[in-house]
């Protein structure tokens, strides 16, 4: 089953095209890029690589956040509208699992990072269980004082991973690891059988945009 794996829902930008378990090409970025202008000539890249045709894609597959609000908007709605327009299924992967899916460190908990400002972060715990990664505790946005106490309290080793993580290693306290988002790694966090409903989906946020908090201010 062919797939086309899409994750903008952070600085980085990462896009794929997946056969069952073989990669046919793949364009992951860690710079600041601008997605809403970047991700279809990226797309459209891949496909001439691979010499297929979008009707080739026979499933969308998109990282549905946390994560930028901006980011996770572009990412989610380009690949809707693909899903529709191919009428092929879409699938749905958590930004957080998606990163932690690009390592393969068996002996720690795995917390990725994404930097939520104010002292937060975007996170969750998962781990592996022989080759399939599970999910520990849901995503959250949480402070890190709070995450920190978390983990410590555990008392199981875990590791930060993320290029967020790195940027914010003086205030985690832990071992971080530099990674970015692989698209390709979501092929292994589907359900094939189980697809969202193209019509109803939505990123997740889990919390409000700036526009969103600076407007219910102004009506206090």
């Amino acid at each position: 089953m062919k797939l086309l794996h899409i994750d903008t829902s952070n600085q980085p930008l990462s896009v794929s095209i997946i056969d069952g378990d073989s990669v046919l090409a793949e364009f992951n970025s860690g710079m600041r890029i601008n997605h809403s202008i970047t991700l279809m000539s990226q797309i459209e890249r891949l496909l001439k690589y691979t010499q297929l045709t979008m009707k080739d894609i026979e499933g969308i597959v998109v990282a549905s956040g946390p994560g930028s609000y901006t980011g996770l908007r572009i990412g989610v709605t380009a690949a809707k509208t693909l899903a529709y327009t191919l009428n092929v299924p879409l699938y749905s992967v958590s930004s957080l699992a998606a990163l932690a899916a690009t390592v393969r460190m068996h002996e720690f908990l795995l917390i990725p990072i994404f930097d939520a400002r104010r002292n937060h972060v975007y996170t969750g715990m998962y781990r592996y269980k022989g080759v399939r990664l599970e999910r520990v505790e849901e995503d959250c946005y949480i402070s890190i004082d709070e995450l920190n106490a978390k983990l410590k309290a555990q008392h199981l080793p875990y590791i930060f991973l993320g290029m967020d993580a790195v940027k914010l290693e003086d205030t985690l306290k832990g071992p971080v690891f530099y990674c970015i988002p692989r698209s390709a790694e979501m092929r292994r966090l589907i359900d094939i059988d189980h697809p969202v409903n193209v019509h109803t989906f939505e990123p997740t946020y889990l919390r409000i945009s700036e526009a969103e908090r600076n407007w219910l201010n102004k009506q206090d």
